[in-house]
């Protein structure tokens, strides 16, 4: 588990558009810790990751996550990843130890959050969400690997689930 110094830290997983930002901020608050995105954090020192993907690849954008990561554990608070982190050994053996939290959520829910999104890997000709779906299918069990729980953000209020995830990693002291 977690170190005493910081004995709030918890990480967020789970597909794209499954909430872990608009839960995350709301978690970190009511915690009083920090929230980091590790996204956010990637865009704001090396610019947006639909160009780093076409510039540099996917792997070279892995890596910049990976080391996201390990920065934000390295401070502790409310961190969410991006959908892909765990596809990464790497990526996943950082969060062996830590409280970890995996967000889910249907393909019904996924499709109304994904409308005129901009993310890389739904980029293209096919459907978005046929594509998410085959995206969550190929993750789904690295997110069950590292996931110490999981609620789904499909129908409930994204404030109702983040009080649940409150006293869930509260109960985990």
């Amino acid at each position: 588990m977690t170190s005493e110094a910081d004995p709030l830290t918890l990480v967020l997983v789970g597909p794209m558009a499954a909430g872990k930002t608009s839960v995350g901020r709301r978690v970190a608050r009511r915690l009083g810790v920090a929230f980091v995105d590790t996204d956010k954090r990637i865009v704001a020192a090396h610019g947006p990751i639909p160009a780093i993907f076409a510039e540099h690849g996917e792997a070279h954008f892995r890596d910049l996550e990976r080391a996201a990561v390990a920065d934000a554990l390295s401070e502790g608070g409310v961190i969410s990843l991006g959908g892909g982190a765990v596809t990464q050994a790497d990526t996943r053996d950082l969060l062996k130890d830590q409280p970890v939290v995996f967000l889910t959520v249907s393909v019904d829910a996924v499709a109304d959050r994904l409308r005129g999104s901009n993310r890389p890997l739904l980029a293209g000709e096919e459907d978005p969400v046929e594509r998410w779906k085959k995206i969550f299918e190929e993750r789904r069990r690295w997110y069950a690997e590292v996931a110490s729980t999981t609620f789904d953000t499909s129908r409930r209020p994204m404030q109702r689930i983040a009080d649940d995830i409150v006293t869930w990693r509260r109960e985990q002291r």
